[in-house]
């Protein structure tokens, strides 16, 4: 066994091929795609050598397990959990050697939800509109891993990066996330603006790579009525008929009918990928979000009269 590729033993939940995503693509109606912890799945790729934006594994909640058919290196981070090599513990968050036809082992996750696991020269699948993602929303790219699939391997690095330390945030306790004025903002009352950034919500076990589901308070609407299709963002927070919140994540819908109240800054996006079910989610209104509430009324009278 000495051709650059490894097989899958243990494919997990979910695991999927991810890279830096093909963005640019929305007007065609494809989803930006891509690792949902993006400075996660650069990491590793720089502990093992890779550029980063070689494509990675990312794995959902019970890691996975694989059996390369060469030696190579590989680095574990994301959500944190116990790596072993034909059964013998190893470092998580450090480049690791595996030799040809050895067992990896990726754990479930201890905290957090998605894992990312890099292998020297990375994925090397077919890319797809400049992007070897995998889109659970379109289904282009790869599908996601299956018990026994073999993949490709690119070229070796010349070696792997030399670090002393990892700096690599845990998995959120409580999840913050800014967020500025959506488009259609006046279609909330006062009342449900107030709540949406002073009141907690909790992450949803519906969430997934399309988008972060919230269990709390419904917002309530001022117009009653129901938008044509328009145009969506990565970190939009529309809101559907149940009034709770969704932040949509790398594999959202490119368009959608429901009103977006806000849109949350995408460095924040990360710790998202990371919250587990039950995690503590709290709003913050930032880049003149109360600035927008100066005309609240008029926008409340205004909606009164669409009704």
């Amino acid at each position: 066994m000495t051709d650059r590729a490894f097989a899958v033993v243990r494919a997990g939940a979910l695991t999927t091929v991810q890279d830096e995503g093909r963005p640019g693509h929305a007007h065609l109606g494809v989803p930006r795609s891509g690792a949902l912890d993006r400075p996660a799945a650069a990491l590793v790729n720089r502990l093992v050598g890779n550029p980063a934006g070689a494509a990675v594994l990312e794995t959902t909640l019970n890691g996975c397990a694989l059996r390369p058919r060469c030696d190579v290196t590989v680095a574990v981070g994301g959500a944190p959990c116990r790596v072993t090599v034909d059964g013998r513990a190893v470092a998580w968050g450090t480049p690791v050697r595996v030799p040809a036809g050895a067992l990896l082992e990726v754990g479930p996750a201890v905290s957090g939800v998605r894992g990312y696991v890099a292998l020297g020269g990375g994925v090397a699948v077919e890319p797809v509109l400049g992007s070897r993602s995998t889109d659970l929303l379109s289904g282009l790219g790869p599908p996601p891993l299956t018990d026994g699939a073999v993949l490709p391997l690119g070229a070796a690095p010349v070696a792997p990066a030399r670090v002393d330390t990892v700096p690599q945030p845990g998995p959120p306790r409580e999840l913050i996330l800014r967020v500025t004025p959506g488009p259609r903002t006046d279609w909330f009352t006062a009342t449900a603006l107030r709540t949406l950034t002073t009141r907690a919500y909790r992450v949803s076990s519906a969430s997934n790579r399309i988008g972060l589901r919230t269990d709390g308070p419904p917002l309530e609407r001022a117009v009653s009525g129901e938008l044509p299709s328009e145009g969506m963002v990565l970190g939009a927070i529309q809101v559907p008929p149940d009034g709770r919140p969704v932040v949509f994540l790398a594999d959202h819908p490119t368009t959608g009918g429901y009103p977006v109240v806000g849109v949350v800054r995408e460095r924040d996006l990360a710790a998202a990928a990371q919250a587990v079910p039950g995690t503590v989610v709290r709003f913050v209104g930032v880049g003149g979000w109360l600035g927008a509430r100066a005309g609240e009324g008029r926008c409340e009278r205004g909606a009164a009269g669409m009704r």
